[in-house]
């Protein structure tokens, strides 16, 4: 099943059902009691917004090794891999749905580039779970494209600017549910250029891992997102730049990109 978030008629924001090139309006949410409304919109007349608001907006760690080592050549040391799944914070201001420009502050660097993810979407409260129970809390899954500013990374205490600015993570378009996480692949294209893609299978701590690690510790709440992480090397967004993020059986998130001032 396909869930989107979309504007209805009234102006407010309204779940719905995609079916085929139709968007059938529905009553109540993915996350509790809901039901078909006889209403139905043309695919490619509704707005689409992010998919979902999370309570709490959880980050995996780094997580690919491909990810690592490229990154820590930038930083001119040797790679190191993570022990343990880490989990890092996201701010929802930082929200923007498919198709929305990503804005790169006039005072940011050249170094503002693109990471394309898998989003895990939780369909119920999870707390003290296996890896084997894990993907039964999960409601579906959406792309994500965590944007960095590298500068502001590195020289930062925290990544209160470099990854959560205004406009800095694409959501979207939909949430794709019955999907066996470690089968899928990512596609990242700059400009129409594939410039990497990914299985995320290869990740060094699995969706399952890190459900089931995290909720030792703390509840995971229905609308909670977590993003997986990116794999391979990343390059520089500029002004003009269009960027495109695809998981065959989600789809594409794609994201036009604006410097202030340009």
């Amino acid at each position: 099943m396909r869930w989107c978030r979309f504007e209805s008629s009234n102006g407010e924001p309204a779940f719905g059902i995609i079916e085929d090139d139709r968007v059938v309006e529905v009553q109540g949410t993915p996350f509790g009691e809901h039901s078909r409304t006889a209403v139905s919109h043309a695919l490619a007349d509704v707005k689409l917004l992010i998919p979902i608001v999370p309570s709490v907006f959880y980050a995996a760690g780094v997580n690919y090794r491909e990810h690592i080592t490229e990154m820590a050549k930038i930083r001119a040391v040797s790679p190191e891999f993570p022990p343990f799944a880490d989990v890092g914070y996201r701010a929802n201001n930082a929200l923007v749905p498919d198709g929305h420009p990503i804005v790169i502050p006039a005072d940011a660097t050249e170094m503002v580039q693109y990471e394309g993810e898998l989003v895990v979407v939780f369909a119920k409260d999870c707390y003290r779970v296996s890896e084997e129970q894990a993907l039964g809390y999960v409601l579906g899954y959406t792309i994500g494209n965590d944007v960095s500013e590298r500068t502001w990374q590195r020289t930062d205490r925290t990544l209160w600017r470099a990854k959560n600015t205004d406009t800095f993570n694409p959501m979207g378009p939909w949430i794709e549910t019955d999907l066996e996480p470690d089968d899928l692949k990512v596609t990242i294209r700059l400009n129409g250029r594939e410039v990497f893609t990914y299985g995320v299978g290869d990740a060094i701590f699995s969706v399952r891992h890190y459900i089931s690690r995290m909720s030792q510790y703390m509840t995971l709440h229905a609308g909670d997102v977590l993003w997986m992480g990116t794999d391979g090397p990343t390059e520089n967004m500029k002004h003009g730049d269009v960027v495109e993020i695809e998981i065959p059986g989600i789809g594409v998130l794609r994201n036009p990109v604006v410097r202030e001032g340009m």
